[in-house]
């Protein structure tokens, strides 16, 4: 009951007509930021974090924590219509969402990334609500074993489920391991990798990487292989989802919800994680009629699924940001320096000593999720008709687009030709069925994972024994033994019966 007496009082506080305007201007703000690969929502609160001394903090919250969620939907427009991921949580996305474009259901691909992540937000603010000490309590026990088995589980997984062939998908993400170990080692300090180009000291930019394999290589491989080929993509859809299209992606939604929202607890990558094993989850649960639409013609689960579990993901980094003050993401990492310059330190004491400015902040998230409902379900018939647009300045288009938004990043001329030969990758890849997104798996995850790996042999005093003593840390390990040996033995399995029959 004191519960919900707090959360009244933060509603009382978030609707009042500044602060609605606040959330409005964050909602609107953010998705339009998500469009602009390059330019996501760390980079925007970074740069008005300025406001924090003209706004009062309530406000400033509400307003940032609107900018994060909204930038997590935005991403989703251009992944879906132009295979261009404004954020690294929108690339999944990209890889049905892209195809279902592309078929001529844009418009119901749109549909299920807007509903999925107004299901997804307010289940993850409503278990936030209830169960935020409770969850970040659990979350902070586990270690570098656990956090390692948790990330090699998620390499095992995406490359093992995505391509044609597991020793693509490896190949793949052996790739992506490989640029995420140029730079400076985040242990030792020392640079490696680097071949002597300064550029490549600060480590290779995942979306950089994201924009190059996904929007270049799509432009460059349709330029090369598909340019007499009339193209699907003009062809104008129905806006709406069809009532077999709720069937498949309502159960789609809840699962993701419940994939993504532990993840966003703990430090362990951000929503990559969650996008690709809901990905993954509804392609090996998808029935085999909807099975063959993975990877041709677009499957609505493939977008229905990675799209609420980044948003369930997004909203629950603020448990551990709230009660602990631990920051699980760049963004929620320059949230905390926002509330730092209000003088307040978030952690146990926080919903203690700043009670009404915590509950107004997860009553806006309530509000900002109807908001950013509202705001782009009508807009979905606007921006279906971008498929109109003829193919060669729809295609120039996002060159352009790409371009812009990479050198915004570091304005650097050398990302921009890191940007082409990447693209020309892309298009390697594509031609001969080389999944991309484990190479994106292994870019993000892949310092994460040495490091955790790392941390985790000296708590064993260099030992690996340190994996299997710990339960959680086996029963993953264990988990992944089975990913990888379990579809052999039911490849060998169905050819003895083949054989004998």
């Amino acid at each position: 009951m004191d519960t919900l007496n707090l959360l009244m009082g933060g509603f009382a506080t978030a609707l009042s007509p500044a602060n609605l305007l606040w959330a409005l201007a964050g909602c609107a703000l953010g998705t339009a930021i998500g469009v602009l690969p390059g330019l996501g929502p760390a980079v925007t609160v970074a740069m008005l974090l300025p406001i924090t001394g003209q706004v009062e903090p309530t406000a400033s919250m509400i307003f940032f924590a609107g900018i994060y969620y909204g930038a997590m939907y935005g991403g989703s427009t251009t992944s879906i219509l132009l295979n261009t991921p404004g954020e690294t949580g929108s690339m999944v996305t990209a890889l049905e969402g892209f195809k279902m474009a592309k078929s001529g259901r844009a418009g119901a691909a749109l549909a299920t990334a807007a509903i999925g992540s107004f299901v997804a937000g307010t289940i993850a603010t409503v278990l936030v609500t209830l169960f935020a000490p409770i969850v970040a309590e659990y979350a902070v026990l586990l270690g570098p074993p656990e956090y390692f088995c948790l990330m090699l589980l998620a390499f095992t997984t995406v490359s093992a489920v995505l391509g044609g062939s597991t020793l693509r998908g490896m190949t793949s993400l052996f790739l992506g391991l490989g640029m995420g170990l140029v730079g400076i080692d985040q242990i030792t300090g020392q640079v490696r990798y680097t071949g002597g180009v300064l550029e490549f000291m600060d480590g290779i930019e995942v979306v950089l990487v994201a924009v190059g394999l996904f929007a270049i290589g799509e432009t460059l491989y349709n330029a090369l292989y598909e340019g007499r080929v009339v193209s699907s993509l003009n062809k104008m859809t129905r806006v709406h989802m069809t009532r077999l299209e709720w069937r498949r992606s309502w159960p789609a939604w809840l699962r993701a919800t419940f994939i993504g929202f532990p993840f966003g607890t703990i430090p362990a990558g951000g929503s990559e994680i969650p996008t690709f094993l809901s990905y993954a989850t509804e392609r090996k649960l998808a029935d085999p009629e909807h099975k063959k639409e993975f990877g041709t013609t677009g499957a609505i689960e493939g977008v229905a699924g990675p799209e609420a579990a980044n948003n369930a993901a997004i909203t629950a980094t603020l448990i551990p940001l709230l009660t602990l003050g631990i920051p699980t993401s760049v963004t929620t990492a320059i949230l905390l320096n926002a509330f730092q310059n209000y003088g307040i330190q978030p952690g146990p004491q926080l919903f203690e000593n700043s009670s009404g400015l915590v509950w107004a902040l997860i009553a806006s998230l309530y509000i900002g999720n109807i908001m950013l409902l509202v705001l782009n379900l009508p807009l979905v018939g606007l921006w279906v008709k971008l498929l109109q647009i003829p193919r060669a300045p729809l295609y120039a288009g996002i060159l352009i687009f790409a371009t812009v938004g990479v050198y915004g990043m570091r304005q650097s001329a050398f990302d921009l030709y890191l940007m082409l030969g990447l693209g020309i990758v892309g298009v390697c890849m594509r031609r001969y069925d080389f999944p991309m997104a484990p190479a994106i798996v292994g870019l993000i995850l892949g310092p994460y994972a040495e490091a955790h790996l790392r941390n985790a042999v000296s708590i064993g005093e260099g030992s690996f024994t340190v994996f299997f003593e710990r339960p959680m840390s086996a029963v993953l390990l264990t988990i992944v033994a089975l990913v990888l040996v379990t579809p052999r033995l039911l490849a060998w399995r169905r050819r003895a019966l083949a054989e004998r029959g």
